[in-house]
């Protein structure tokens, strides 16, 4: 069992800096919930729930996390939900139950490095970064490669750049603990997808994304999850075997990889809201016959299929016209 043998609540990250480093056993304290499952004797633990360190800030830019953002703040706020396609959102809401999401802080599972981690999977494909006391502020892929230290983690960035994302996870039972994890996103043909639980930490998938840089499509998509399942190392636990995990890296990756292509290649509102207007009691989009974001949309999954909508488009002088109800099913 946990056992801590003695409490501070430091009023300052110096404070904590320097109760953390005077023994090299003491330890930051999250919630505690995965920390106390260990055997483990602490000296000292620097409990961090002054420092006024949670909180979730969404700006024009970027998503900025405190230490102590519960799991479940970070859950039900909306810019998780309105940001990555809810990525965020499906990998925290399955770990365990909400009573634990309650407890369990986005700094020490980040922090831990845990293999299991579904939010560091996540968080992986997205363009994060940590800040840490000392460390500074560095990527996350680049904190990850690091070995634990004495530190202390701050706060973390998710910059909202309109990168698309997904997130798949293998469970024996909807409250377990992952078999595996797999996540992609893609930015302007920049994709990333990674696989995490292996039991080992998340990990990129660079051959995959090799793959997929040189274009999506169904060959590609199916080529890219072999190679992932065949450059990744897995290991096995009491939840699944090596060859499983491996087998099963496939199916989750293609996947991920299907369901990012399917948000990339929808009509994006946050990027069209400029060419929407209201007209009467008709929504109206007017988009020059040959630009760009016509051709985007018309390869979007809504389809804008032309035997299926035909009687919908006309011309109208040099501009191409679509009118649809606004919550007809077409639209």
């Amino acid at each position: 069992m946990l056992t801590v043998l003695n409490l501070v609540q430091p009023a300052t990250l110096e404070e904590a800096y320097q109760a953390l480093t005077s023994n090299r056993s003491n330890a930051v304290l999250g919630g505690c919930a995965f920390l106390r499952l260990s055997p483990r004797k602490i000296p000292t633990g620097i409990d961090l729930s002054r420092l006024d360190l949670q909180y979730i800030k969404d700006t024009a830019d970027r998503i900025e996390i405190g230490a102590m953002t519960t799991l479940r703040d970070l859950e039900v706020h909306p810019a998780a939900a309105n940001h990555f396609n809810g990525a965020l959102v499906k990998a925290v809401s399955q770990i365990i139950g909400v009573q634990f999401r309650n407890v369990a802080t986005v700094g020490a599972t980040v922090f831990s490095k845990y293999g299991f981690s579904d939010l560091i999977t996540a968080l992986l494909v997205l363009d994060t970064e940590v800040e840490l006391f000392k460390g500074g502020r560095m990527p996350l892929a680049a904190f990850l490669e690091q070995p634990l230290q004495q530190d202390i983690l701050v706060r973390i960035y998710i910059h909202k750049n309109g990168r698309k994302a997904a997130y798949q996870s293998l469970r024996n039972s909807a409250s377990d603990y992952p078999i595996l994890t797999a996540a992609a996103s893609v930015l302007d043909k920049d994709w990333r997808v990674v696989v995490g639980a292996r039991p080992q930490r998340a990990m990129e998938a660079a051959g995959a994304v090799a793959i997929l840089s040189r274009g999506v499509n169904e060959d590609t998509i199916a080529q890219a999850a072999e190679t992932a399942a065949a450059e990744l190392s897995f290991g096995a636990n009491l939840r699944g075997t090596a060859e499983y995990r491996q087998a099963m890296c496939r199916v989750l990756v293609k996947r991920a990889i299907e369901e990012t292509e399917r948000c990339e290649a929808s009509r994006d509102r946050e990027k069209f809201k400029g060419f929407f207007g209201l007209s009467g009691s008709q929504q109206q989009v007017s988009i020059l016959p040959k630009s760009p974001e016509f051709e985007e949309i018309e390869r979007c999954e809504a389809s804008w299929d032309r035997e299926k909508f035909k009687g919908l488009f006309g011309l109208s002088g040099s501009q191409r016209q679509v009118s649809v109800l606004p919550k007809s099913p077409k639209f």
